[in-house]
């Protein structure tokens, strides 16, 4: 009786440890690939599931997306010119049996050709290219990725250039290039604005000609912007080029009355028919002087 009893107790014993090394629990973000006797019998879907021990093996897969950064790369542009590139790339797998089966280690694999696609993607474009069409080279570098990774059961979900550094030469030539490009625009700006200005004051320049006295209001309203401060000194200037123009034609309308009111005179000088007229002056002696003795 104590012999059964202790057969049963190592019979329940031994079940139990059965029952434990066959209950395998896989959990919502993965997938369990069973191997039995070496040779792959499918995938478990989460929850609770059970193998045979000692003759089945399981793989858990984890589906979730993975974030793997890419190291910095030296690379040389298609313009010559050495930048150091790191990246990251986002991928999840998407085949667990093709993930185990195809290849040893996802991510070591994935790692390793994202290092090698970068620098291949990037040394095809120029300097200004790598910095401006990072979208492009994103998007080139996932393109060649899935190519190789869809026979892996992995998707890469997303490329990202993270840092890119530039030579210490390389980024005072660019700021020369800046400076040079700002001041292009300034003066283009500048000479549009010169334009525009010369413009309108063509325009003014004909409308105060066909009024007048829209100069003097525009002289009046300048002196009244500038009387603002009660301290200072203000020289209002008159047109000078008219001044003189008027001066020389008061002069000249001058000069003209006065030859014609001479004309006039002379003409107008009446002469006595009794009265004849010496041709020479008459001579007049002047009166002897008397000297007085003292």
């Amino acid at each position: 009786m104590t012999a059964l009893i202790i057969i049963v107790v190592v019979l329940a014993v031994l079940i139990l440890i059965g029952l434990a090394m066959s209950i395998r629990v896989v959990r919502q973000y993965e997938k369990g690939v069973v191997f039995r006797f070496g040779r792959i019998t499918g995938a478990r879907a989460p929850g609770l599931r059970l193998i045979i021990p000692f003759v089945d093996v399981m793989h858990h897969i984890s589906l979730r997306i993975v974030t793997m950064p890419i190291q910095s790369q030296g690379i040389i542009t298609r313009d010559n010119v050495s930048v150091d590139v790191s990246a990251v790339a986002y991928f999840r797998v998407v085949d667990a049996v093709k993930s185990v089966i195809a290849i040893e280690n996802v991510s070591s694999a994935i790692n390793q050709i994202a290092q090698t696609t970068l620098r291949k993607v990037v040394g095809q474009h120029t300097l200004d290219e790598t910095l401006s069409e990072t979208d492009r080279i994103n998007l080139d570098i996932r393109q060649i990725l899935d190519v190789t990774t869809t026979e892996w059961g992995v998707e890469v979900t997303l490329v990202e250039l993270k840092d890119i550094q530039l030579p210490d030469t390389m980024k005072r030539a660019m700021a020369k290039q800046a400076e040079a490009e700002r001041e292009k625009r300034a003066k283009i700006i500048n000479a549009q604005g010169e334009a525009l200005a010369a413009s309108a004051l063509g325009e003014a320049s004909d409308t105060m000609m066909e009024h007048p006295l829209a100069l003097q209001l525009r002289n009046l309203q300048s002196l009244v912007e500038i009387a603002v401060d009660k301290n200072s000194t203000v020289v209002f200037p008159a047109p000078l080029m008219s001044t003189i123009g008027e001066l020389g034609s008061f002069l000249s309308r001058e000069a003209a009355a006065a030859t014609a009111t001479t004309s006039a005179s002379a003409s107008a000088r009446p002469t006595s028919p009794g009265i004849p007229t010496l041709s020479k002056p008459l001579h007049v002696p002047e009166p002897a002087r008397t000297t007085e003795a003292v």
